[in-house]
């Protein structure tokens, strides 16, 4: 299977053409969340993204092993963490077991994500139920000389791993600045070779709940371990992509990168792909810095920072709307275009069913349906360009919206290939889907029964020559947001919200 497919690889820092290790089998780990509190918008770009990844892999043909890990050892964010892991610490405020938090906020996980249309990965391994795994993973580079145990704890040595192999390749940093940057952490003084050195097992203090027996101690794996571990478990020793927020490069990524070599003798990753940041003020949106907005939270309004609520679909578009390496700033702007730009799009599919079929289509309608798809597929092969594919959506929404007006005619095939490729971006491979349903069904079905009364009194009045009235009606509904047209075939209206 040729692939015209190109993306970008961070670890070579340039576009490749994207060709699988065993094609048409492709193999996909992502990191996932840390499962001890609700999601916010910063963990729905990655989802998205690598949601996105996913599902147009699949419409190309391949088949597709999407691995995305649960973390639910929540101490391992930083080797500095030596107290109270962060699912601890919340169980302990919440008088609950730690498994419980990890089990609550990994169904809060879900909830939302499947509420943004992001499709659940082909498998969801949890650090917990792989600890034996990564144990065999740490005594194998104890075993290749490229680890130390000191107290209990066993330590990547970061000095050893960069006579063979070269420590910084994926985010191009030297050892020497590596060194430099750890001399302030006081982690593992005295039990360290080097304050760089990294722990692949940490024994528990006394006060540690989440600890597993091992040859060396009672304790826990470190957090760079378990990606290594479950990605070679279920992908192989080798597989395609790698994919996280661009914020794992360091020290994550790059240690699971010195993992794999020190274990294995080679690289486990053929393309590493990262998203950029979503950033508040320049910011970026993290729990570490307080400054988040929960997914929860950007659907009801309730955050100060927020002017209104925005649906999944307004978030998805919003994310969608910047490529998956640019950052994106949260505004109330920005998703209030979002919002427009979302109902544009879903206007247009839903009014593809009203159009009227001509003998044939004029010239400029021609022109822009036979070239939509080949620019929509072309934006996507070019490392995925969903603001490109979302412009050429919105060039067929112009095209829609003068055939409703009889400003353009089209024929039968052209139609078909019309709603065809529009219904495949939008709602295939970008995973937007129409916001209807839930409880407001039955409001909006109200709704829209109360207006068409109104504009049936509004076609008695024009019937009986009532001008004045007829105008009014139509003025005041303007008014209120709705937009009104008098086309051949009858009234149509639609609310600009």
């Amino acid at each position: 299977m040729e692939s015209k497919l190109v993306i970008y690889n961070t670890l070579t820092r340039q576009k490749e053409r994207f060709e699988p290790l065993h094609a048409p089998n492709v193999g996909m780990y992502v990191c996932g969340p840390t499962v001890y509190g609700d999601p916010h918008l910063g963990h729905a770009r990655p989802a998205i993204t690598f949601d996105l990844v996913f599902r147009y892999l699949k419409h190309l043909g391949y088949k597709v092993r999407y691995v995305r890990n649960i973390t639910d050892v929540g101490h391992l964010e930083h080797d500095a963490d030596e107290g109270e892991d962060k699912i601890a610490k919340k169980a302990r405020l919440e008088q609950l077991e730690p498994m419980e938090i990890a089990q609550y906020y990994t169904n809060r996980y879900h909830q939302f994500m499947d509420a943004l249309n992001v499709l659940r990965p082909s498998i969801e391994p949890h650090a917990t139920g792989h600890i034996i795994e990564q144990q065999q993973l740490v005594q194998e580079i104890l075993d290749n000389g490229f680890a130390y145990e000191s107290n209990g704890s066993i330590y990547f040595d970061i000095e050893a791993y960069n006579k063979k192999f070269k420590y910084g390749i994926l985010s191009g940093r030297s050892l020497e600045n590596i060194k430099d940057a750890s001399r302030d952490n006081l982690d593992g003084v005295g039990e360290k070779h080097n304050q760089a050195d990294f722990a692949l097992w940490k024994k528990a203090q006394p006060e540690h709940i989440m600890r597993w027996p091992s040859p060396w101690s009672d304790g826990f794996p470190g957090w760079h371990c378990e990606c290594t571990a479950m990605g070679r478990k279920y992908l192989g020793e080798e597989f395609d992509i790698h994919g996280g927020g661009m914020d794992l490069i360091f020290p994550h990524h790059e240690c699971e990168i010195a993992q794999a070599q020190a274990s294995m003798g080679h690289p486990a990753v053929k393309y590493w792909m990262h998203n950029n940041m979503l950033t508040i003020n320049g910011q970026k949106m993290g729990k570490s810095y307080n400054n988040f907005i929960t997914l929860e939270q950007f659907f009801t309004g309730k955050h100060e920072l927020l002017e209104k609520a925005y649906s999944p679909m307004t978030i998805r578009f919003f994310v969608l709307s910047a490529h998956y390496r640019g950052t994106v700033d949260f505004s109330n702007e920005a998703l209030q275009a979002a919002e427009k730009g979302y109902e544009k799009l879903m206007n247009a599919i839903a009014d593809l069913d009203r159009v009227q079929v001509g003998d044939k289509c004029d010239a400029e309608t021609e022109k822009v349906v036979k070239a939509l798809r080949q620019n929509c597929y072309d934006a996507m092969n070019d490392d995925l360009a969903t603001p490109l594919v979302l412009s050429n959506l919105f060039e067929a929404c112009t095209v829609v919206n003068k055939l409703i007006d009889h400003k353009a005619t089209i024929c039968a095939d052209c139609l078909k290939e019309l709603s065809e490729t529009m219904r495949l971006f939008a709602f295939d491979i970008l995973g937007l889907k129409e916001e209807k349903g839930g409880s407001n069904d039955s409001r909006e079905e109200a709704f829209g029964k109360v207006v068409d009364m109104v504009l049936e009194l509004r076609a008695k009045a024009k019937a009986d020559k009532d001008w004045a009235t007829s105008d009014k009606i139509r003025d005041e509904l303007a008014a209120a947001g709705f937009e009104v047209k008098d086309t051949k075939d009858g009234v149509t209206w639609k609310l600009n919200r």
